[in-house]
């Protein structure tokens, strides 16, 4: 079901709920993980409705975050409970971290984001349907390079289990390269780059690899030395490897009592691959939200932060199948999203057994970190985002209480 739609749904039993507990607003500090907040009876509610096995959430409010807490279980077979700190596969959230290093290459000068990306590739990019056209950063960035996810190739990314993920070179030769085993002109649209919006994982895995190529290093690596350690994320890395089997959820099927899956690898990681926990996500969102730095840990400069998150279609110059104004309007950052019709900005995720959501509001006072570990099916993604229209409004309650408190 559309986010968008959902909101319709649920709006009005949303605001219902938020008003019943105003008397017991949450003040604004981080709470233990044993606090009563105004949000837990809607969480616990909405979660048993849905089947919702795990669930952590933060809120931030002027740049800092201002609560935290997780509900149920990151492993239920064992009762292990699912804490802000627990660690799980956020999906396309990842690209939001691919978005970042990018910026910091091109902050570095090993980049440019409109340069043609054949430039930086020891094997060639071509659209067959616009041979003469050149692809870009910005193209891959925002969705609009013309590469498209043929489902039969991309799903087989996914590896359970044992599995040993395919190296994304390889993956990336074998789709591009014209004697490659996935090639086909079919993994291009039939427009020029920047005339039609498509979201492409392949495209965000491609971007990744010219950033390795780029900088010298692996994503996880480079990641990590202007990321994760900067901003103290001790519970993130890109790889199973990176996380201590006791820190990570198990993963669930919302039926019945749960259903657990595997846990898995994805070869185009760039587009999908970062763990990480709900505290740590915080950290980062911070400081994407603010101007590049949190707590004094800078991990962009405030230009590159403002490119990465900046609206990049105008009236000027955007695809021609993209509604800047109104009803389905959508705007694109380097791998960041709008949602709600361009009134937040951010990045939802999702994947077997997950799913995920990083949203502030386009003046970046106020956001919201969503993670369950379940797949949900259309009622319980309804559920799902009525526990996130809940925390969002405690949210705007937190900055007006803020606002007020300053006045005094």
């Amino acid at each position: 079901m559309r986010y968008r739609k959902s909101l319709a749904v649920t709006a009005a039993v949303v605001a219902a709920l938020a008003a019943g507990h105003a008397a017991a607003a949450v003040p604004i500090q981080v709470q233990s993980a044993h606090a009563r907040s105004a949000i837990d009876d809607v969480v616990e509610q909405r979660m048993k409705d849905s089947g919702i096995v795990g669930l952590g959430a933060a809120i931030i409010v002027d740049k800092k975050i201002v609560w935290v807490k997780g509900y149920g279980f990151a492993d239920k077979e064992n009762a292990i409970a699912f804490t802000p700190d627990t660690v799980m596969n956020t999906g396309s959230i990842s690209k939001t971290f691919t978005g970042a290093a990018l910026m910091r290459a091109v902050q570095e000068g090993k980049l440019s984001l409109d340069e043609d990306i054949n430039t930086y590739l020891p094997f060639k990019v071509v659209n067959p349907h616009a041979p003469d056209q050149p692809i870009t950063l910005r193209h891959l960035a925002t969705h609009t390079s013309g590469i498209t996810d043929r489902p039969e190739v991309y799903d087989r990314t996914y590896h359970y289990g044992g599995d040993t993920p395919e190296a994304l070179d390889g993956f990336l030769r074998s789709y591009f390269e014209r004697n490659g085993k996935h090639y086909s002109t079919d993994n291009f649209l039939k427009t020029r780059p920047g005339e039609y919006h498509e979201y492409s994982n392949i495209a965000a895995g491609l971007a990744g690899y010219i950033v390795e190529l780029a900088v010298g290093e692996k994503l996880n690596t480079y990641g990590r030395r202007h990321i994760f350690d900067p901003l103290q994320m001790g519970n993130s890395g890109w790889s199973l490897s990176e996380i201590p089997p006791a820190k990570h959820a198990r993963l669930y099927v919302a039926e019945g009592p749960g259903i657990p899956i595997q846990l898995y690898e994805v070869t185009t990681y760039p587009d999908g691959g970062v763990r990480t926990s709900v505290s740590d996500l915080a950290r980062f969102f911070t400081a994407l939200l603010n101007d590049g730095q949190y707590e004094g840990a800078r991990i962009l400069d405030k230009r590159s932060t403002d490119e990465m998150l900046r609206f990049q279609f105008t009236s000027a110059n955007k695809p021609g199948n993209v509604n800047l104004q109104g009803e389905d309007s959508v705007n694109s950052g380097i791998f960041w999203a709008t949602k709600y019709d361009t009134t937040r900005i951010g990045h939802n995720g999702s994947d077997p057994g997950i799913r995920t959501v990083m949203l502030a509001d386009p003046d970046k006072r106020v956001g919201v970190v969503l993670f369950t570990n379940t797949s949900l099916d259309d009622r319980g993604t309804e559920r799902y985002f009525e526990i996130f229209e809940a925390l969002w409004t405690q949210a705007e309650k937190l900055k007006s209480e803020g606002k007020l408190a300053a006045r005094r």
